[in-house]
């Protein structure tokens, strides 16, 4: 299972949003996601993670991760509108 996930930030948020992801991204591991890459736009508005997990089962777990739950407390009040495509490879 292969993820995009899209973020546009508010600018006032990005140091927060960055260290969410930080914190949340180390979790992956814990049940079967990897991060395949992270990048963002030069003004650090967007940020796009391409995650893998081994399922959805994983994927669903993850989301519940008591410790990924209590870490979005840190995002209170930053606007992120955010979205999540399951996604495959495309034969160049």
């Amino acid at each position: 299972m292969l993820l995009a996930m899209i973020a546009d930030i508010d600018p006032t948020g990005i140091e927060a949003f960055r260290a969410y992801e930080d914190r949340v991204l180390a979790l992956l591991g814990r049940h079967g996601g990897a991060l395949e890459r992270r990048v963002r736009s030069e003004d650090g508005t967007t940020e796009i993670h391409l995650v893998s997990f081994t399922g959805e089962a994983g994927y669903e777990a993850y989301m519940a991760d008591p410790d990924r739950v209590a870490a979005r407390t840190a995002l209170a009040g930053v606007s992120i509108d955010q979205r999540v495509l399951t996604v495959s490879d495309v034969a160049p």
